[in-house]
């Protein structure tokens, strides 16, 4: 797969959630697949429309994220089921860092895609889910220039308090994002432990960081 269309596919995703702030309270009980289509074409004419995000201000992209993004992913869970079994032996702390490094790891890795958005659009393909169903899976095309691009997300249906859909994976051309982390991250567990992932993926953060001040 290509990593540059990757990069510009999971940073609409990333986007993809900047309107649910907005909502109203009924927003809770719409459909999965009614939410990924409205807030898809929100969003592609958001960036369309922001001459900072195009201009690559990973600050104001940052800040997008942590106000309006993460609220409405379940990070905790797509953080533990990257890093795999070795959650489950994690302290509190060493999760707490493992979701803090992570998110930077995506938010900068990516970042820099949103300059390459301009006349995409989304389709939502009929979803097949039964009205008491958990855990739902929305397929999309992004079409543009050239040939259909597959995009889908994983969502849950979460209760209480900020009740209504939280995504919590995403396919790119039939390459899971969890899965993708989950065997980079395995390698680093494996040969250094949790504290050597987030070591590795603080170090890694730290380059990235650089590198764009460069």
């Amino acid at each position: 797969m290509n990593r540059r269309m990757f990069s510009h596919l999971f940073s609409v995703l990333i986007l993809s959630a900047s309107s649910l702030l907005a909502l109203p309270a009924s927003a809770a009980d719409e459909p999965a697949d009614a939410l990924i289509k409205r807030l898809s074409t929100d969003v592609l004419d958001s960036i369309k429309a922001d001459k900072a995000i195009q201009g690559g201000d990973v600050s104001r992209i940052v800040a997008l994220v942590d106000a309006k993004i993460m609220p409405n992913v379940n990070f905790q869970r797509m953080t533990a089921s990257a890093v795999g079994p070795a959650w489950r032996q994690a302290s509190p702390e060493q999760q707490k860092r493992l979701q803090e490094e992570f998110k930077i790891l995506l938010v900068r890795t990516y970042a820099g895609a949103l300059t390459q958005v301009s006349d995409q659009t989304i389709e939502v393909k009929p979803m097949r889910a039964a009205a008491e169903d958990k855990e739902v899976t929305v397929r999309t095309e992004v079409k543009g220039r050239g040939d259909p691009i597959q995009l889908d997300y994983k969502l849950e249906k979460t209760p209480g308090e900020g009740a209504g859909w939280k995504i919590h994976n995403l396919n790119v051309l039939g390459v899971w994002l969890v899965e993708t982390y989950r065997s980079q991250f395995a390698q680093e567990i494996n040969a250094k432990g949790i504290d050597g992932l987030i070591a590795s993926l603080t170090t890694r953060n730290k380059a990235n960081t650089n590198a764009k001040k460069g």
